[in-house]
């Protein structure tokens, strides 16, 4: 038997990056998945073909976590199509770097509204959808928290409440048996890091060279903790932060 099967997993940001190999290994361990995505229907669409190729369950629903109504209508359709919930993934987020000068309320509101209050949203939605012997919630931060780069203020700061709310949330989602842990990756090769131009960038060869492990991360290498934080392989496991940079801290 696989380590989720008969679990149901919802997973935010999906389409593609890390997301995207968090919903796959999800499925690939058994589990039901719901790929959730806001704009790229194409690539919710592949992921979900990739799955059921590979002999698994998966279906995609379009909706903005900063929304309620998405939010709520993302887990009417995953408790029609596979029934309570029973793993969340709050992968959805955004990032737009800028010093000081450069903050705006529109990029301060861009990066917040996903990244803190869509998964406060999705939390709430998921707690009350949740299967009644409880749950994983597994919430992706960043390594910035920890290192605090120049030109992240805000992007740090979204990743800094993530970090706080996981630790809240697991005190008090505990005694209905919901472990809730965050994921803090390092860089990771995704879409949006070739996109925003990183990869093959000074910040790349930089973020190579100060990781002990030597290299930086793929999607691959995150999806595996997720699995990890999902299955009755970590159910002693609650309020964690997890570092996954490599050695980056």
């Amino acid at each position: 038997m696989k380590k989720l099967e008969n679990k149901v997993a919802v997973v935010t940001g999906a389409s593609k990056g890390i997301g995207a190999g968090i919903a796959k290994s999800l499925a690939a361990a058994g589990a039901s998945v719901v790929v959730n995505y806001s704009s790229s229907k194409e690539g919710a669409d592949k992921v979900v073909e990739e799955i059921v190729a590979a002999g698994g369950k998966a279906i995609a629903v379009q909706g903005s976590v900063s929304k309620q109504a998405d939010v709520t209508r993302l887990f009417e359709e995953t408790t029609k199509a596979f029934g309570p919930t029973d793993i969340l993934v709050n992968n959805a987020g955004v990032y737009e770097f800028g010093q000081i000068e450069q903050i705006t309320e529109e990029h301060f509101h861009k990066q917040f509204d996903t990244n803190v209050l869509g998964l406060l949203l999705t939390t709430q939605a998921a707690v009350a959808n949740f299967n009644t012997n409880g749950g994983s919630i597994i919430n992706i931060g960043s390594v910035v928290s920890a290192i605090t780069p120049v030109g992240s203020a805000v992007y740090t700061a979204t990743k800094g409440a993530v970090d706080a709310i996981t630790h809240v949330l697991a005190k008090e989602l505990g005694p209905k048996n919901i472990r809730v842990n965050s994921i803090n990756p390092g860089m990771v090769e995704t879409e949006g890091t070739h996109a925003a131009g990183f990869i093959g960038s000074d910040f790349h060869h930089e973020a190579v060279k100060t990781t002990p492990l030597g290299r930086i991360g793929q999607p691959e290498d995150i999806a595996l903790i997720a699995v990890f934080l999902a299955s009755e392989d970590s159910r002693w496991l609650t309020n964690e932060t997890l570092l996954a940079g490599g050695g980056v801290r």
